[in-house]
């Protein structure tokens, strides 16, 4: 990893601000995939499976699939195909994935209305949800756990899972037996922005959805920005990002082994740390470089080391910065953790790692990344539901309002508007 340090010169807005940007300023803006995803789903919305078969063979595998959608029954007997420690991970998982989403939901509110009407705010299930489970240099089975958990406590009919076919064209099976253990049926091997533009538009063998969901690359992410509005979004869950807050009792080796983690997702993923103390930041720049030459799977991604006046400026950073993950390895962490604004996803303490959350720890690893993290927040139960409003309107409470209704109406140069309010007072 190639470190770079940082000096907040103070905790005025601008120069925290800067800071922030100059951070972000480590991963180059991948501005040519915007023209190449465009590309990709105009192909698969006008050609359909010829085209995501044709883009499989280009960016995902050395030989595309006999048939995109793996059959019901391989998937359902994948589970006895996997170690015994791996479906312990990932049980654990699901209940703690599980608990948190049925916590999420909420009943229906009802509010009664001074002129004699009602307002109920519902919340439904979509229809048909798509989930996007990254492959290319790894597999994600615990994306799938945190994509498939959710969509089934939400009450969602239908979950398709894309994901990347290996380079003999199969599906790995990890993925699958984290599928059925999740209640999937319906899985299709595509991946890349081909996978996320059949999921909105549609082909010959693959239904379009309500929903797409979950993490992956820049092109999967591009592709799920330019289809919002014909299908929703989850959000834009990717490259990964981690900041971690350190006092000087803090241990550089777990420290540099959280950074080092993080590295793991790609050279895209964006690591920093942000200490009082330099000693501290030193030592995590050496004990970083040494377990990246180490462990091959580190890959060679931005380290960001900033030096602030004391634990408060950090927070100053983090809230500026938005990180995908923050990890608060230091001491009065609780009382850190409420000032914190801006975060996909907060460790508290010591032993909190966001490598926990990744996994079993039953918050969602699918978070908004980019600075989102001011106006977002982890996929949830939620993001497979909509809110729907129903308006219960007696006679009285319509010939209370008509006269309101029709004023505003006609000051907005719609009359018709104002006169079916008031057709409704005129029966009454």
């Amino acid at each position: 990893m190639l470190a770079r340090h940082f000096t907040l010169a103070s905790r005025e807005p601008g120069d925290v601000d800067a800071v922030a940007e100059a951070m972000r300023g480590l991963v180059e803006p991948a501005d040519a995939v915007t023209a190449a995803v465009a590309e990709i789903l105009g192909e698969v919305r006008h050609h359909g499976d010829r085209a995501v078969h044709e883009l499989t063979l280009r960016w995902d595998s050395e030989q595309a699939p006999e048939s995109f959608r793996v059959p019901v029954e391989q998937i359902a007997t994948s589970p006895q195909e996997i170690d015994r420690d791996v479906r312990a991970g990932l049980d654990a998982a699901i209940a703690n994935v599980e608990r948190l989403a049925r916590a999420e939901l909420a009943d229906d509110l009802v509010v009664d209305m001074p002129q004699g009407h009602s307002v109920t705010i519902t919340e439904l299930p979509v229809r048909r949800a798509g989930v996007y489970v990254p492959g290319g240099r790894a597999a994600y089975p615990s994306s799938v756990v945190m994509c498939c958990v959710p969509a089934r406590v939400a009450g969602v009919e239908q979950v398709a899972v894309a994901t990347p076919p290996g380079p003999d064209g199969r599906a790995n099976p990890v993925i699958l037996a984290a599928c059925a253990l999740c209640g999937v049926q319906e899985v299709h091997l595509m991946g890349g922005a081909q996978a996320i533009a059949a999921l909105a538009y549609g082909t010959a063998t693959v239904a379009p959805v309500d929903v797409i969901v979950g993490p992956g690359n820049s092109y999967v992410q591009e592709a799920k920005r330019q289809v919002s509005g014909q299908v929703g979004i989850d959000g834009i869950a990717g490259p990964s990002e981690l900041l971690v807050i350190a006092d000087a009792a803090a241990d550089p080796r777990i420290v540099a082994l959280d950074v080092a983690a993080q590295a793991e997702h790609g050279p895209d993923t964006l690591v920093a740390v942000a200490s009082p103390s330099a000693e501290l930041l030193g030592a995590v720049e050496r004990e970083a470089a040494a377990i990246a030459a180490e462990r091959p799977s580190v890959q060679e991604a931005p380290l960001a080391l900033v030096r602030t006046e004391d634990l408060d400026a950090a927070v100053d950073v983090a809230n500026a910065f938005a990180p995908e993950h923050l990890e608060l390895a230091c001491e009065d962490a609780d009382l850190l953790a409420g000032r914190v604004r801006a975060s996909g996803c907060v460790f508290v303490g010591r032993a909190g790692g966001a490598a926990f959350g990744d996994y079993a720890a039953g918050s969602n690893h699918v978070l908004p990344t980019g600075g989102a993290a001011r106006f977002s927040g982890p996929l949830g139960a939620g993001d497979f539901r909509r809110r729907q409003a129903l308006v219960r309107l007696p006679a009285e409470a319509a010939q209370t309002l008509a006269p309101l209704v029709a004023g505003v109406a006609r000051a907005e140069g719609f009359p018709v508007h104002a006169e079916s309010a008031e057709a409704r007072a005129d029966k009454t």
